[in-house]
């Protein structure tokens, strides 16, 4: 699902009709959508200072196609980035280097034209080993900061 080869729905619906066959996949999308859907908006307002400067700013994330779906559209993150990037739709997740590659191609920026935060020193590393900048998002420092270091 997380690579775009099966439907969340097509393998989630007969795991549910046996362990769970009380609970509709229509239910439980909708439950972890709502429930696991928290937006850093001190992040959030420090992104949209930095599209204020004219840079563009692309989600990239690991989701299946639902997921992505709805943190694009109902989450409004389509209001708040350029374009979104996810696992699904480019055939690899993060830490892979073909994932960084793919968004490469999709945007034409060159690595070195790229900053890119993460929460985990894995992806971190892996978009570092290809020649972008970037930085561990801890939420301890300004994002300023940290692009100023990159």
């Amino acid at each position: 699902m997380v690579h775009g080869r099966a439907a969340l729905r097509e393998r989630l619906g007969p795991v549910l009709a046996d362990i769970a066959p009380h609970l509709s996949c229509d239910e439980l999308c909708a439950y972890w959508f709502r429930e696991d859907g928290y937006l850093d908006h001190d992040l959030l307002d420090q992104l949209a200072a930095v599209r204020a400067q004219g840079y563009a700013l692309h989600l990239a994330t690991v989701q299946e196609h639902e997921r992505a779906a709805y943190l694009w559209n109902e989450m409004g993150l389509k209001d708040r980035f350029d374009a979104i990037h996810y696992a699904a739709d480019l055939g690899h997740a993060k830490p892979a280097d073909s994932f960084y590659a793919a968004i490469e191609a999709r945007t034409g920026f060159a690595p070195e034209d790229l900053f890119f935060i993460d929460d985990r020193s894995p992806n971190v590393q892996a978009a570092q080993a290809r020649g972008w900048k970037a930085a561990l998002w801890t939420g301890r420092e300004r994002l300023a900061d940290l692009m100023a270091r990159a």
